[in-house]
């Protein structure tokens, strides 16, 4: 059972979210990725409250109940968008600093606002995503290339129709390839595809997938932050990434090897048993990593 959801305002955004624990707790932001919503920390987020955490569970820009507020704010997928939105609802909850959690999307934001507020993050654990792997110009073996395809998709006609008019089946699909020996079930999917009838989810998942690979403008807005993630700076917070070792998404060597680019702590776990989603398909071992992780680097 989920907690009821909560709303604040934030720059640009109605932001809907979860909240366990106490509200004197240390915080923690847990994000979500797509295409999923803040429900798939529902067994993650007790367990970091249990231990006396206040955590923090936002539905991102075009999921949910989360609306901009503006009807004339383009509705951006970038993802230095999704980082200024975390700062931004850490801003309207008075959370001077804070760690966070991120899976897929989520990991993405969780880096770059690591990387651009580390004033703010004390810790990070990404799920799923290495660090370095948004450049629309980085080098792709080919199995990589072949697991990006959705990618792809969605920047011609008929990918963009999928997502407008078949944005379950076509969601549907992905979770089910993406992490092959993980059986879920119609309900658990098709409660968290609800989100997905945000009335942006499409705006923002074409503009996402089309601007990372270059084929769309950026926000002008964003455009200081984006030059100072190209290239990718090297990140000073501590950080722990979980990946799923039979991830057919993003494949485990695309978190390989990356040491160089963290100055700070810096822990790689494979995560046996699980694809992309870690999270829901081993949520006990995922739990203890985070805990683990943010009470030897956040006390």
């Amino acid at each position: 059972m989920l907690p009821a959801s909560k709303q604040l305002r934030s720059k640009f955004l109605d932001i809907a979210y979860l909240e366990y624990g106490p509200a004197e707790g240390t915080p923690i932001v847990l994000l979500h990725g797509w295409p999923d919503d803040a429900a798939t920390w529902r067994h993650v987020a007790p367990v970091l409250a249990a231990a006396g955490y206040r955590v923090l569970c936002p539905w991102l820009r075009g999921f949910g109940e989360t609306r901009f507020r503006n009807a004339a704010t383009p509705r951006s997928g970038q993802l230095s968008a999704l980082a200024a939105d975390l700062i931004q609802f850490a801003d309207a909850l008075g959370l001077i600093r804070f760690a966070v959690v991120g899976h897929d999307w989520g990991a993405r934001a969780a880096y770059i606002a690591a990387a651009l507020w580390p004033e703010r993050i004390a810790a990070c654990t990404a799920i799923s995503v290495g660090w370095g792997t948004n450049d629309p110009a980085q080098e792709l073996a080919l199995t990589q290339a072949r697991n990006y395809w959705y990618h792809w998709f969605v920047a011609t006609p008929r990918g963009e129709q999928a997502v407008l008019g078949s944005r379950r089946e076509f969601t549907r699909f992905l979770w089910s390839t993406w992490s092959p020996g993980w059986v879920f079930s119609e309900d658990e999917f098709m409660s968290t595809a609800d989100s997905f009838d945000n009335p942006d989810w499409a705006a923002v998942t074409l503009h996402s997938y089309r601007h990372r690979w270059g084929w769309a403008v950026g926000e002008a807005q964003y455009a200081e932050l984006e030059s100072r993630l190209n290239p990718a700076p090297k990140i000073s917070v501590p950080v722990l990434i979980l990946h799923g070792a039979d991830d057919a998404c993003n494949a485990p060597a695309t978190s390989e090897g990356r040491e160089g680019m963290f100055t700070g702590p810096y822990q790689r776990i494979l995560v046996q048993g699980a694809g992309h989603f870690p999270q829901r398909e081993q949520t006990p071992f995922v739990s203890a990593a985070i805990l683990d992780w943010i009470q030897r680097r956040h006390a």
